[in-house]
């Protein structure tokens, strides 16, 4: 029997294997995760939508928004404070992700107002960051994912609050910007990692978020521990200012720490390595202010 019988059969099926490796994902593949087009207003929002699987879906996203390498390549919307509508409505998103205190309230009220269905939320505790992992991971369809992000959080923080309970507490000066000089109350985030770290938060009751302080105040208040964020992960020059004053405990004892300010400021799982590198600055101090 020749070969040549058999060129019409194999011709035949690879063009039926063609077909099959071309053809688009069965309906049951793709109803697993609907499609989404997300947009992401603030950069911690972006790293939380990639922890939950959905970075693949994000159409838009803020300046700023760079973690992981991936997010760099998101086409931009504007900065979190100045917002590009048009740019945001030409993306035709399925979900809008904002953040009230950074974002604005009055901003996201008017992308509603323009028929944009937004989510939106501000964590006040670490608890709160993982919850929310939970909370969108079911909002863009990842739920499963979510929720195993959010447990993972859970563990890493439980361990962290169980390790430094009962440490001695420490004044602690947390340096938000150098010009003003400005903090943080407890009702910041950031305070409640102050907290888990053993640290007594030396402007805890001042009005507002970000409270503006001036440095007559701080040097009356004497923080142990002087810890600075600046705006890269360099040293920031912030600390060498504060040798003007030699007086301060923190000065004198050689307590002054920088953490770089994304580990901080953004409320995504990474805010948990900022947390530990926090604990250890203050670990530090103890050390140092026992001999």
């Amino acid at each position: 029997m020749s070969t040549s019988r058999f060129g019409p059969q194999i011709g035949a099926w690879l063009g039926l294997l063609l077909a099959l490796l071309c053809a688009p994902p069965s309906t049951a593949a793709t109803n697993e995760h609907p499609e989404q087009r997300l947009i992401s207003l603030a950069p911690h929002l972006t790293e939380i939508l990639f922890a939950v699987g959905a970075g693949a879906d994000i159409v838009g996203a803020v300046s700023y928004s760079d973690y992981p390498p991936a997010a760099r390549q998101i086409p931009r919307v504007g900065s979190y404070h100045k917002l590009n509508h048009e740019a945001i409505l030409a993306l035709r998103p399925t979900l809008v992700l904002g953040w009230d205190s950074g974002n604005g309230t009055d901003r996201l009220d008017h992308l509603r107002s323009l028929g944009l269905p937004v989510f939106s939320h501000e964590p006040r505790t670490l608890e709160d960051v993982g919850a929310s992992l939970a909370r969108i991971g079911a909002l863009v369809g990842r739920e499963k994912q979510g929720q195993t992000q959010a447990r993972r959080f859970a563990e890493r923080l439980a361990a962290l609050r169980t390790r430094y309970r009962g440490r001695k507490p420490l004044r602690l000066y947390y340096q938000l910007w150098h010009a003003p000089q400005m903090s943080v109350s407890d009702r910041h985030l950031i305070a409640d990692l102050i907290r888990l770290c053993g640290g007594v938060n030396i402007f805890a009751a001042a009005p507002g978020l970000t409270p503006k302080v001036s440095i007559e105040l701080i040097i009356r208040r004497d923080p142990q521990v002087i810890i600075t964020t600046g705006m890269a992960a360099a040293r920031p020059e912030w600390l060498a200012r504060w040798q003007r004053w030699p007086n301060l405990s923190a000065v004198r004892h050689g307590q002054l720490y920088a953490i770089h300010p994304d580990l901080l400021h953004r409320h995504s799982p990474r805010i948990l390595d900022g947390a530990e590198q926090l604990c250890r600055h203050l670990e530090q101090a103890r050390g140092a202010l026992a001999k």
